[in-house]
């Protein structure tokens, strides 16, 4: 199916794995996942979406519409630690740590869906290949994060800006959010800045430098290149780790093991 027909038939859940592992969904499973949202809600921005940091989690969370990011705050500072677009399993996590160590906080306007956990367990104990995919979802998180650590150490923060966007563009794409135009994304300058490590000042520098180099631009959310290549290779950017395509890529795998 294209995205507009998962879309369609699965309006809650369509865009889980798009541009990965998907096409590994049985029809029964895509109707089963669908079934696990039992509530949703709209949240404005900078709402948080589960509890806080510490308390007791007893549902997970299905991105629908919208952007949350998760971030952590100390000495009176916000990190942004990550970042999830529309079909990211958020919290998934959750069903075994029962307590988050950061907050879930909406970027704009998002629609949550909510699985409870027992639901959850009752997939553990009777769908092993769904299982894993959904252990999966999770797990890519994790290799993400890896990346965005890395990015940290070794870049400086218009190297850094530069990947975070080459990254977007990519994860939007893959879920029918982006074109080779650009993307949307509502954050702020402070956003980036907490998502880069650097200062709302820096990060107005950076924009400017990146924008005058004719890398990328950023007006109201809207974020275009020129040349897409050019800003991959100013990021160092290589998709690989987001398992679509590339050496990692997992796109016509029809099946995986549960072994």
């Amino acid at each position: 199916m294209s995205v507009e027909q998962e879309i369609a038939r699965f309006p809650r859940t369509g865009r889980f794995l798009l541009g990965r592992l998907r096409h590994a969904l049985t029809e029964r499973e895509r109707d089963l996942l669908e079934s696990l949202i039992e509530t949703e809600e709209y949240y404005a921005d900078g709402e948080h979406v589960v509890l806080e940091r510490g308390q007791l989690c007893d549902r997970s969370t299905m991105l629908i519409e919208g952007f949350v990011i998760r971030q952590i705050r100390s000495s009176d500072k916000r990190f942004i630690v990550g970042v999830q677009v529309p079909g990211d399993f958020v919290d998934l996590h959750a069903f075994a740590l029962k307590r988050l160590d950061h907050d879930i906080v909406t970027v704009g306007p998002a629609r949550i869906g909510y699985v409870p956990h027992e639901r959850l367990r009752e997939v553990l104990e009777n769908e092993p290949h769904l299982t894993r995919l959904l252990w999966f979802s999770t797990l890519l998180d994790a290799a993400i994060h890896r990346e965005w650590i890395m990015a940290m150490e070794r870049m400086p923060a218009d190297g850094r800006l530069a990947h975070l966007c080459a990254e977007m563009w990519c994860r939007l794409q893959m879920v029918g959010l982006a074109d080779d135009a650009g993307f949307y994304m509502p954050v702020t300058q402070s956003d980036l800045a907490d998502m880069c490590g650097t200062t709302a000042i820096h990060m107005n520098r950076t924009l400017r430098t990146l924008r005058e180099e004719g890398i990328l631009d950023l007006k109201r959310g809207h974020v275009t290149a020129k040349d897409r290549q050019r800003l991959e290779e100013y990021a160092n950017f290589t998709k690989d780790y987001l398992y679509g395509e590339g050496e990692l890529g997992l796109i016509g795998q029809r099946q995986l093991s549960i072994d």
